[in-house]
């Protein structure tokens, strides 16, 4: 039940939006950037540049309208408390990876090459304090999987 009616929750926000003037019609500009650094189990780190998502309306934009993301690149969504994510690639036009966070740092969940423009829930599965999403294939490229660790300052472990 609780899972129909989040769909014709998702089903409505486009109208509503549009009925509001906020529907997002473009990329949002660049968002101030931090560092965040992957460890995988064999110990193994990978530094990223992610654009912080803070806000309701940089979290509703996200990656919308972009084409591509870099390598090094991503976006990461911090809810701010530990919460389930449901998120989707509704005007999103470049493929991605969705990394769930757990409030710990650790991975909780990942969704591999999502497909662009779908309206899919994409769901982490159980709460979590974050959403990274990366380029599509950057979880298999680098050998990233549930139990490695995210640091970043908001998971009270910067790099």
């Amino acid at each position: 039940m609780r899972r129909r009616h989040l769909l014709a929750l998702l089903a409505a926000v486009p109208a509503i939006a549009k009925a509001q003037g906020t529907e997002p019609t473009g990329p949002q500009p660049e968002l101030p950037k931090e560092k965040l650094v992957i460890v995988t189990r064999d110990g193994a780190q990978y530094v990223f540049n992610v654009e912080m998502a803070l806000t309701l309306q940089q979290q509703t934009v996200g990656e919308m309208f972009r084409p591509s993301l870099p390598e090094d690149g991503g976006m990461l969504f911090d809810w701010g408390k530990t919460r389930e994510s449901d998120m989707w690639m509704r005007n999103t036009l470049a493929p991605l990876d969705m990394i769930f966070i757990n409030a710990d740092g650790s991975i909780r969940a990942i969704a591999e090459n999502t497909v662009p423009e779908s309206l899919a829930v994409i769901s982490s599965h159980g709460p979590v304090r974050a959403t990274l999403e990366v380029a599509a294939g950057t979880a298999a490229r680098l050998n990233i999987r549930v139990g490695d660790t995210v640091r970043q300052k908001v998971f009270g472990n910067p790099p």
